[in-house]
């Protein structure tokens, strides 16, 4: 199991807003090589962390995903679909046009060579726990050992709201 979370607080270059991209980003996701989607979250609007009162705030999301991927090139894969997107990096937790971060990746536990697996600040942030509670209820932290629903009451005072139901995964045709 591939745990994905999306983000993005930016419009794109042609003007499409935020959860859009999150929609697209979505059927996106369906295409890669190897992997196939399970489950889409709904979609939830938070605070930028760290606050800055100049940026608006994100849309995010986690999909669950399965098969098989070596986690350097799942990742490679998430970099090439943010930068089709359009995402620059100007600076360290810059407003983004598309955010994409690997989660989890079959339980592995690493540190190097990137990606960190699990992703060294899931369990610090409601963007990430809530959507993830709906798409792998009872997912357990790889490293801490705690379930998505304990760690999510850890964070219960960061400021996060649903905005919109997710789209599900296709289906195959018969």
């Amino acid at each position: 199991m591939a745990l994905v979370a999306i983000g993005a607080n930016l419009p794109q270059a042609d003007g499409t807003p935020a959860i859009e991209t999150c929609r697209w980003v979505v059927r996106r996701l369906a295409t890669l090589r190897g992997m196939r989607l399970l489950a889409v979250s709904s979609w939830w609007e938070s605070a930028p962390i760290p606050p800055d009162p100049g940026t608006p705030p994100y849309i995010n999301g986690v999909v669950r995903l399965e098969g098989k991927a070596e986690p350097e090139a799942l990742l490679a894969a998430l970099h090439a679909i943010e930068d089709e997107a359009g995402r620059v990096r100007p600076y360290l937790n810059a407003p983004r046009v598309l955010d994409l971060d690997l989660i989890d990746l079959g339980g592995r536990v690493r540190d190097a060579p990137p990606p960190v697996l699990p992703h060294p600040r899931a369990h610090l942030r409601a963007f990430v726990l809530r959507p993830l509670a709906e798409v792998a209820p009872g997912w357990m932290h790889p490293a801490l050992g705690q379930s998505v629903e304990v760690l999510t009451e850890t964070v219960a005072g960061q400021e996060i709201r649903r905005v919109a139901e997710g789209c599900p995964p296709s289906r195959p045709s018969a």
